[in-house]
């Protein structure tokens, strides 16, 4: 996998799957990234960092209140339907991809990944579900 930055669209595989998600028939994008977000989840044994769609999650929480917009090169170039109702599933996954034995924490952590891994725990935060009224306050 490519990587030119830490965050959750500066990879390839983040690059390839915005990429299938524009090629995809509008009505076909949220399930998608709930299939992204499903297989994460479900994965007991090691997690293979092609399989960790930490980009699926952000996508999830661009959304949110307290969401930053997707990568505007790298991201999804087309219109994503409302994802706000995959925001439990969208944080499930990143505390999966956060847990090892997962192939993304072990090569982060080959490489100074403290960035990544702040970068991470804003989306976790993000994704949580917040009471009305209330906004996230910046890290």
């Amino acid at each position: 996998m490519g990587t030119w930055d830490v965050g959750p669209f500066d990879n390839d595989t983040a690059a390839d799957f915005c990429g299938d998600l524009d090629e995809a028939a509008a009505g076909e994008r949220e399930g998608i990234v709930r299939g992204a977000l499903t297989r994460v989840i479900d994965t007991v044994d090691y997690l293979e960092a092609p399989e960790s769609e930490v980009a699926a999650a952000a996508l999830v929480a661009a959304q949110c209140p307290g969401g930053e917009p997707a990568d505007p090169v790298y991201g999804s170039e087309e219109l994503l339907p409302d994802l706000t109702g995959l925001r439990d599933l969208a944080r499930q996954a990143l505390d999966r991809v956060m847990t090892e034995p997962s192939e993304l924490m072990g090569l982060w952590a080959e490489s100074g990944g403290a960035t990544w891994r702040a970068n991470v725990r804003q989306l976790q935060r993000v994704l949580l579900p917040q009471p009305p009224g209330e906004q996230l306050s910046p890290i």
